[in-house]
């Protein structure tokens, strides 16, 4: 079995769903029909804003998007249609245990959509709860052998909040945890993931301050045969300023194939045409713009 993808790959992540209509809009599950909408145009501003970057000179077979099917089905299909990159969520939103959305269901969703890639995030600590990440394990390798035996890609974001115990070790300093203890906890995290028979064609990774951290990070994807999986750095939802670091430092390491950088890309041009500071049209171009810069800065810097 090949697994792997590592061609250069820029994703506009917009599957936000939890986070966006509770942050975005003030709204709580469940939502009316009329929320649903609102919440699905607001996602086809994004849209529109990933089309006019690539329209303006982004390389198509390197651009995608992420998008859930509940309020994004309508832009999965004209993307496929279009022959974009897409991916799709399979996880519950805002959960911290790893389950399917749509339960064992997961398949017929997969198949209805048939994105480039099947996309998981999960919270992950090796030294937090046993039984937790042993029963998230157990459904994450249920779906990569869907994945790769009805020939899909299998994307995973990894993400690995810290427990307590190990903040206090840091005097409760998350900057600290970031830098000296998160990027060994990432690699013992993807070595037991593999272990556990769950393989990932990309690894979704929060951004490293270091260069050697992300040499080992990639080590860590690639061992042992698996020397086409991919990396890229994703912005979880941090400052201009932070992302332009991570992204700097990831692409000068091998291995990182490019980055999903999403709420820093379009929340300020969403929030601001919301309020009618600015046209639709203004909101479409601040968010090409901003993914623009992204895909300069990583080509730049690689």
């Amino acid at each position: 079995m090949m697994i792997g993808y590592d061609k250069p790959l820029y994703v506009l992540p917009f599957d936000h769903r939890a986070t966006f209509s509770k942050n975005m809009f003030g709204w709580q599950e469940p939502l009316s029909a009329d929320q649903t909408e609102q919440i699905a145009a607001a996602k086809q501003v994004i849209y529109d804003g990933f089309k006019a970057a690539v329209a303006g000179g982004i390389r198509k077979d390197r651009a995608g998007i992420l998008v859930d099917e509940g309020y994004g089905a309508a832009i999965l299909r004209d993307a496929s249609n279009q022959g974009f990159i897409t991916a799709c969520p399979a996880e519950k939103s805002g959960r911290d245990e790893f389950d399917f959305e749509y339960g064992a269901d997961f398949g017929r969703h997969v198949e209805e959509f048939n994105p480039t890639f099947c996309k998981v995030l999960v919270r992950y600590n090796p030294e937090g709860n046993a039984e937790l990440n042993h029963r998230q394990a157990g459904r994450l390798k249920e779906l990569s052998d869907y994945l790769h035996r009805t020939s899909r890609l299998y994307m995973f974001e990894l993400l690995v909040p810290p427990e307590p115990a190990q903040l206090q070790r840091l005097g409760n300093d998350k900057k600290a945890y970031d830098l000296q203890l998160r990027p060994a906890l990432m690699v013992q995290a993807i070595h037991e993931l593999q272990d556990s028979g769950v393989e990932a064609d990309v690894w979704k990774i929060e951004g490293i301050d270091r260069t050697e951290d992300c040499k080992t990070v990639v080590a860590a994807a690639r061992r042992a045969g698996r020397d086409k999986v991919g990396c890229i750095v994703l912005g979880r939802g941090e400052n201009d300023q932070k992302v332009r670091e991570w992204l700097s430092t990831a692409a000068k390491v091998p291995g990182f194939i490019g980055f999903a950088v999403g709420r820093t890309t379009f929340w300020d041009a969403l929030t601001s045409f919301r309020a009618g500071k600015i046209s639709r049209a203004a909101a479409v171009d601040k968010i090409a713009t901003s993914y623009r810069q992204w895909v300069d800065l990583f080509e730049k810097s690689r």
